[in-house]
């Protein structure tokens, strides 16, 4: 089994924390989106992983760290990295086929700002599975439509008359990747774009026309990493999900902690010093992190931050950020929002 993973994109929507940082490489909960996404799929699949290709963009904001990071997720599941770049931002599509080295045999396709949780086996009649989750609002969503065999039959973007309330969420598997990837090559030359971009839609709407079987699997947590909210919302619900697994140490053995409080679940990193603090719930607050008088929750902290005199709630704070709740002269840059 393989997993294709198109992280190319730099996530303007979660600015200004995504200007220094991947967004697919934004922790939460302790760890990177891309790398919680990864193993969680590996778990989902319950076979072993073969190959883990990585699409990349520009050099210069995907470098060598992200690399060896990526590098690193594959090889601890057994798994050889490739790494592939995207030059344009040309779409889904596009992304996929800039790993085409890799589109052969048995492969699951995930988009590296989403998070879930999920139990179920892939059904061995489908050609194909799309993962989907049962949504309120499905007029807001791209959609599945099932026939009475429940086999989807058609995508629908943002449908204004119900068709299902199964969303989905942008991950897919393929029984055989090399069927994707030639009807995606035909796409390419025939230049078909939506919004002037590739999309992987196409390529799987031709896979249907020629009667492929297409199934649902559905999750039972759809978590997004689009913006700041979403991202801290999702950041809590992963604490709550770890602490019930029990199977990673959420504080770190070299927390220091002076009249201080940790109320579960929070994620505290290596060599943070917590003093007069309250912090919890549903906190992360990454390596060599500095708290002081302060009461946080609900919040995301990454690493190398020093808080002082801070009352918190739904905040999420970038690297190497001073913050002193009782400032009288500030220095922000672009981007930041203070509320």
């Amino acid at each position: 089994m393989k997993i294709i993973v198109p992280m190319a994109g730099r996530g303007s929507r979660l600015r200004p924390h995504s200007l220094t940082v991947p967004k697919p490489l934004i922790p939460v909960a302790g760890q990177p989106i891309v790398h919680r996404l990864v193993k969680d799929i590996a778990k989902v699949l319950k076979q072993p992983i073969e190959e883990v290709a990585f699409v990349l963009g520009d050099p210069a904001w995907f470098g060598d760290d992200v690399v060896e990071s990526l590098e690193a997720l594959a090889q601890s599941l057994g798994a050889k990295a490739s790494i592939y770049r995207q030059d344009l931002p040309l779409g889904t599509g596009h992304a996929i086929m800039c790993a085409k080295e890799s589109l052969s045999g048995p492969a699951v396709i995930a988009y590296a700002d989403t998070l879930i949780r999920a139990e179920f086996d892939l059904d061995p009649t489908a050609d194909s599975v799309i993962w989907t989750k049962e949504v309120e609002n499905p007029e807001a969503y791209g959609v599945v439509k099932l026939n009475d065999k429940q086999e989807i039959v058609e995508l629908v973007e943002k449908p204004q008359t119900f068709v299902s309330n199964q969303a989905v969420i942008g991950i897919y598997y393929f029984k055989d990747v090399a069927i994707l990837k030639d009807k995606l090559q035909e796409v390419l030359d025939e230049n078909v774009t939506n919004g002037g971009e590739y999309q992987i839609n196409d390529g799987i709407k031709r896979m249907m026309a020629d009667g492929k079987i297409f199934k649902t699997g559905t999750v039972d947590e759809w978590m997004d990493c689009g913006n700041k909210a979403i991202t801290v919302e999702t950041n809590g619900k992963m604490l709550q999900f770890l602490k019930a697994d029990g199977d990673e140490q959420m504080v770190a053995s070299s927390v220091k902690l002076e009249n201080a409080e940790i109320i579960e679940p929070c994620f505290i990193g290596e060599n943070v010093i917590i003093t007069d603090s309250i912090i919890g719930p549903n906190v992360s607050i990454g390596n060599d992190c500095i708290v002081d008088n302060s009461i946080i929750k609900n919040s995301l902290i990454q690493n190398h931050t020093s808080i002082k005199n801070a009352n918190l709630d739904e905040a999420m704070i970038g690297n190497h950020v001073k913050y002193n709740g009782n400032f009288t002269s500030v220095s922000i840059g672009d981007y930041a929002v203070l509320e």
